[in-house]
């Protein structure tokens, strides 16, 4: 834990703050009140880190996958040690469900063992045919320093999630944590070094609000800095692209959505209420994969209507998001759909007089005019659209500029089978919610919602690449 009033950032192994005030920037902590700010970085900081990581590199790229797979199971096995610790955490940063603290642990630890479990496989090369009497060989190499940025909203699944597979391939990585989750993030990055990873091996940064492009510009554009991966905003995902395309750098972005739910004539409506429910409120709707829309044939949205109606209205698990801005842009989007002739319902919300409080909200009859149509809510928020068959209902799905998570309720596998195909997103949730993960699965988007792939083998192999060998035989001698 941190013992000074200040959250530091970790360099080369060694906690790093400043000796003046420069760059600190203020928090409020309910578990650790002697904390007053973290310790935002400057660009000399910035390359330091960089060139930390830099250093280590060459040592831990030949670190043999049996060794790194033993620190990764250090680490996995301290997770679960201080999970009591890191839960506290996360429920006073970012306000969430002891459920939800308790889902961010299990799941990182998950993801920990299971990029473990597969180094070996994933960086195998191959000898695949060639022409004449030559072999070929296919090595795979780790790339050098990669970028990790990650969220506030699952800080310990996304904060490891974006390091974790970097390091198993045998790069080094830069940890940049959000300021909205500081503690968290910090206490993280430590537990790399207490699991034995070498100095440089996991770097980490944080800095103000106000910096954020100065940082940023610095490490990509550093040559040692050979990828950049970044969970957020779909806005803030095209300046990082566009920020790393000038650099000639790649980026793998997971980025928002509007994921779609479509609700067949055949569904089972308790289930697809239940579901929808679960995935639209959790972590009070700030999840990448919360659902946004729901698109539920005429012949029964009334009857799915009134479900979860009933379900909001017995809702009693507290609701506020995680700023002030949050909040305000849920207020916009309800109201204009008000404005527009939505019904808006609202469930009672225990925290009603908190300042960040807001109700889990359902809006029936979305329109394409109204904002919520486009705009991600990022809230404990989701509409409802009626339409007239399953195929108006993948038709509008289909329109949509993102694609993240979406799901189906059917009876009818096949049909189903035959609606994935047709949509374009990451994951398509067969008769279950569109909040799924699994550290064994690919997890990315499509279109707006980002490219690229956490998770499993695929994540590792975004950070390993090809070099192909070709092996002639030596003319004999004249």
């Amino acid at each position: 834990m941190v013992t000074t009033t200040a959250i530091p950032l970790i360099i080369h192994g060694k906690d790093i703050l400043l000796s003046n005030n420069d760059r600190k920037h203020p928090i409020t902590s309910k578990s650790a009140p002697h904390l007053k700010s973290f310790q935002g970085a400057t660009s000399d900081l910035a390359v330091q880190a960089v060139e930390s990581c830099a250093s280590a590199f060459p040592s831990w790229s030949q670190t043999p996958p049996e060794e790194r797979r033993r620190l990764l199971l250090n680490l996995a096995r301290l997770l679960r040690e201080k999970s009591s610790t890191i839960q506290t955490l996360i429920k006073d940063e970012i306000h969430c469900t002891p459920l939800w603290s308790q889902l961010n642990v299990e799941i990182a630890a998950g993801i920990v063992e299971e990029t473990a479990s597969v180094i070996t496989d994933a960086i195998s090369g191959t000898i695949p045919s060639s022409q004449g009497n030559t072999y070929a060989l296919v090595m795979k190499k780790p790339l050098g320093v990669v970028l990790g940025i990650a969220p506030w909203n699952a800080p310990v699944i996304l904060g490891l999630r974006s390091v974790i597979p970097v390091v198993a391939a045998g790069n080094t990585a830069i940890l940049k944590g959000s300021e909205l989750s500081p503690q968290t993030h910090y206490f993280l990055a430590a537990l790399f070094r207490e699991a034995g990873f070498p100095p440089g091996v996991v770097n980490f940064v944080l800095h103000r609000p106000q910096d954020a492009a100065e940082i940023y510009e610095c490490m990509i554009q550093h040559p040692a800095v050979k990828k950049c991966n970044f969970t957020g905003s779909t806005q803030v995902g095209r300046v990082i692209a566009s920020k790393a395309a000038m650099a000639l750098k790649p980026v793998l972005l997971e980025l928002g959505g509007k994921n779609p739910v479509v609700v067949l004539e055949d569904a089972d409506l308790e289930q697809a209420a239940d579901e929808i429910i679960a995935a639209g409120y959790l972590n009070n709707g700030q999840i990448c994969m919360s659902t946004d829309l729901v698109y539920v044939v005429q012949s029964v949205a009334k009857e799915l209507t009134k479900k979860i109606l009933e379900r909001l209205h017995s809702e009693d698990r507290p609701h506020k998001v995680v700023s002030a801005a949050g909040q305000a842009r849920l207020t916009q989007l309800v109201e204009d759909a008000r404005s527009k002739g939505a019904v808006i319902h609202q469930a009672r919300n225990p925290l009603a007089e908190d300042p960040l409080a807001f109700p889990a909200t359902v809006i029936e009859g979305v329109t394409e005019e109204m904002e919520f149509y486009t705009i991600e809510s990022f809230g404990p928020v989701f509409g409802i659209i009626a339409v007239e068959s399953a195929e108006q209902g993948l038709q509008m799905v289909k329109r949509s500029a993102y694609g993240l998570s979406s799901a189906v309720f059917t009876r009818d596998h096949f049909k189903a089978l035959g609606m994935s195909a047709d949509i374009a997103v990451g994951a398509v949730h067969v008769n279950g919610g569109t909040v799924h993960d699994e550290p064994t699965l690919p997890h990315g988007g499509v279109g707006d919602s980002g490219y690229g792939r956490f998770g499993g083998k695929w994540g590792l192999n975004e950070f390993l690449q090809t070099q192909t060998v070709i092996l002639n035989r030596v003319r004999a001698s004249l």
